[in-house]
This record gives C-alpha cells, structure tokens and sequence, in this order.
C-alpha cells in the first residue's frame, strides 16, 4: 500500500475525519491558513506544495504557469486557455465551477437538504423572504470543490447581477462526513448570497459558502475580497452584466457552491449525486 493510500484509508475513518476537521478551532486554524499561504519563500511553498500532493490528487499538469509564488498563488492558479469551454446553448445553465455532485433535485415549497434526510431551508440559508418567494418550488444542486481542484468559478450563463450579501458564519468542514452529522451546515457556514437574473428574467442565485482552511471569497466584479474580517455593509447593491463563461472570483482554498434555479429547469443528462463536473458542462436546461 502507498503512504497516498495508506493516509487516504486513515482519514477516511469517520469518527476520526470529524474530529481532525472539526473538533479544533476552525476559527483560528482558517486565520492562519489565509496567512500562512500567502508566504513567499521558496522553501515554505515547495513543502506546502509537496505535502498537498501527498494528502490529495492535486494534478497542476493543467494549471497556466508552472512557477507559483506561495501556496495561495497555487491555489487560486489559472488553467490553460481553452481548458474549460462552457456550453455554448442559451437554454443550459452550465456548471459555474468544477466540484462533485451533491445533493439536489427540487425544493419542496421552501425546503431542500444537504443530504439525504438532512432538509434546511431556503430563508435560512438565503436570510431574504423576497429572494425565497424566488426560488419556491425551484431546483438546487450542490457542488462541492476539494483541496485540489480547480477553485475559480464563473458564470454559469449570461446573467444580471443585482447583488452580493455577506452572511457570517462559522467555517465547519462541509465534507460529506460533516454533512451528515452537523444539522443545517450550510446555513451556519460564511456565505455569499449573489443574486442573478438571466437575461430571460429568471432568478438564479449563486450561494458560495465558506468552509475551514477557506479564508476567503474573491469577487471580481465587487473588486474585493470577502471573509470574517469584513467590516460595514453586508450587503452590496450591483449593476453588472455577465457572459457565459466569464470568470467572477474564486474560493480560497476549495469549498461549496449551491445553485438556486427556477422550477421550469430540468437537470441534464450525467447529473448524479458523486459525479465530478467541471466548469461549462451542461448543468440545468429549460424545459
């Protein structure tokens, strides 16, 4: 057996999994990430780098450069042009990132789940009445980015940009381990809430939500960076327009992102829960 192997059969253990994850100060731990992996010396990003790749599948054979300046420049890399191509059909709602299919299918009125008889719902995840009526008897999927991917996400078609609100929270693990065992997860975690109308007029809301180790949301379109230490508003009124395909931040260092749709969207063909996706692939489709 491998060490990879040997270290994956360990961790995988779930008692053991939670507690490593979990049982610790996330708070304090997340901080220090957010540090620690932004140092630029070479000695500190060589082993930083070279211990990932012994605890995860991290491949960079598709990353854009080969040199990175710290662990974080690792991280939130690029990929080479033409490595992501989104479905160029106006009717499909594509992947907004890579990640592995969570749960989804339709929300019950208000109510949908982080796993099989784990329900939350949408006021408290969303924290808006106006922006639930939205999404009542919707559809949801959950994407779920690991430590290894590719942790840019972009839009998933041409869309409007309304608004971003910041929500605190706590940075619980949200693997799937995590997910069965803490009630509600997503609706304790840091989360941004950014609501989109496509240019047909539907609402689709993009919740990407903070986990531990992930210090921070990038925005590009809010040319800022959100995270515990935000200070003022929490919300951030928008007016921007948005292409299929364009690149709108990334995670730092890999967590979840949650697609809110209209009820009149069908899921496309492959997607199942455990199935790897990457960004652009055919995601939802109008009926």
């Amino acid at each position: 057996m491998t060490v990879k192997a040997l270290i994956a059969s360990f961790t995988q253990q779930e008692d053991l999994n939670f507690l490593l994850t979990n049982r610790i100060p996330r708070a304090a731990l997340t901080r220090f990430m957010g540090w620690f992996s932004k140092i630029r010396n070479p000695l500190v990003r060589d082993f930083s780098i070279a211990l990932w790749k012994l605890f995860s599948d991290l491949d960079l054979s598709e990353a854009r450069k080969t040199h990175f300046t710290s662990l974080h420049d690792c991280f939130t890399r690029e990929l080479k042009p033409g490595l992501r191509p989104f479905d160029p059909d106006p009717s499909v709602v594509a992947s907004p990132s890579d990640g592995i299919v969570g749960a989804h299918g339709r929300i019950a009125d208000t109510e949908l789940f982080q796993v099989k008889g784990a329900p939350y719902s949408l006021l408290d995840l969303l924290g808006d009445p106006a922006l639930v009526e939205q999404h009542r008897n919707g559809s949801f999927v959950t994407l779920r980015l690991t430590s290894s991917m590719y942790h840019r996400f972009h839009a998933p078609y041409d869309a409007h940009i309304e608004r971003v609100t910041l929500i605190h929270g706590d940075v619980w693990n949200v693997n799937p381990i995590a997910l069965k065992r803490v009630e509600r997860l997503f609706c304790k975690n840091e989360r941004a809430v950014i609501r989109t109308h496509l240019l047909t007029g539907e609402a689709v809301t993009l919740v990407p939500v903070a986990a531990i180790l992930v210090a921070s949301i990038r925005l590009h379109f809010l040319d800022m960076v959100l995270n515990a230490q935000t200070r003022g508003p929490v919300n951030f009124p928008c007016d921007v327009d948005v292409t299929k395909g364009e690149e709108l931040g990334w995670f730092e260092h890999g967590s979840t992102i949650i697609i809110l749709g209209p009820g009149d969207f069908a899921f496309c063909d492959g997607i199942a829960e455990g199935t790897r996706i990457r960004a652009g692939q055919a995601l939802l489709r109008r009926n």
